[in-house]
């Protein structure tokens, strides 16, 4: 199960699930701080039918995903602008085999999108709203970074530690670490 955590951007909570190491914003919730408010799934849809929209989804999923169906993109992208060029996140997902979003159903449910293509799906709430939302998950990854910095960092001295423990005489010159070594036997046999 993906960790899960908040961030409150005008008074409305955005989910963050973060699964093998990165996060990705949930756009339902993004919608909410949309004025007129509307349906998030048709929000959702007339902003990914864009022609801007599939070029930046296009170009993201062809640097991180290896297995990017690229020739169903291009098809994609023809027809995007058209009047009956229709758009749907599962459509996008099956058809090219994107990485970058996916839908989920029931609770904690709704359309999650990898942080870049969250940020850009912000432009289409407001210009304000997506500053806000970059500001808010800048602020989460910093709280993050104090509460598990300091245990990381405590970690790497005593790794550090243990490894200078390990490797007693590694690093002296060659006489001092023979001397090392033959107290070490001498210690030994008794």
């Amino acid at each position: 199960m993906a960790k899960l955590s908040k961030i409150t951007v005008d008074n409305v909570d955005i989910s963050i699930a973060t699964i093998k190491e990165n996060d990705y914003i949930c756009l339902t919730d993004m919608v909410k701080g949309k004025e007129d408010g509307g349906r998030a799934a048709d929000v959702i849809k007339n902003w990914i039918r864009n022609r801007a929209t599939i070029e930046f989804l296009g170009t993201w999923e062809t640097i991180y995903n290896p297995d990017f169906k690229v020739v169903e993109f291009d098809h994609f992208r023809r027809e995007a602008g058209v009047p009956t060029f229709t758009m749907s996140v599962s459509n996008w997902i099956e058809n090219t085999n994107a990485i970058g979003m996916f839908s989920k159903a029931g609770r904690y449910g709704g359309t999650y999108a990898h942080k870049d293509i969250a940020f850009e799906f912000g432009s289409a709430i407001s210009p304000i709203f997506k500053l806000y939302v970059i500001r808010e998950y800048q602020r989460l990854k910093e709280s993050e970074y104090d509460r598990y910095g300091l245990e990381w960092n405590v970690k790497r001295i005593l790794s550090k530690a243990n490894y200078q423990i390990h490797n007693g005489g590694a690093g002296l010159p060659h006489s001092e670490s023979r001397l090392l070594a033959s107290e070490r036997m001498a210690a030994l046999r008794g």
